[in-house]
């Protein structure tokens, strides 16, 4: 099922559902999970009803429903560095003159 939202807004519904549907599923009620979490009910309120929540609200409820791995997926470690692979391709590379042609008085 493919769930297309372009609001902000909308993106916050989405993922509160999605936080509640995991905290029932781990079968823990909104106080047991903001304990687990170290945050407030209300905190936990506001993420699954898509009212708005810090990020740092979101990483700590996310680790206490055993969610580091999706955290790691967010923010991959950089195995390969774009600007590296750039600078080794240019080591054999010669350097390459511009050369125009001069015009001359006729």
């Amino acid at each position: 099922m493919a769930v297309t939202v372009k609001s902000t807004s909308g993106w916050e519904v989405l993922m509160g559902e999605q936080f509640r549907r995991l905290r029932i599923a781990h079968n823990l009620d909104q106080a047991q999970l903001a304990s687990a979490a170290n945050v407030s009910v209300g905190a936990i309120k506001n993420l699954e009803n898509g009212k708005g929540s810090s990020m740092k609200t979101m990483i700590m409820v996310t680790r206490a429903l055993d969610g580091e791995r999706w955290l790691n997926m967010l923010a991959p470690e950089t195995t390969v560095s774009p600007l590296q692979m750039l600078r080794d391709q240019n080591i054999n590379t010669p350097r390459r003159r511009v050369y125009r042609k001069r015009m001359t008085d006729v």
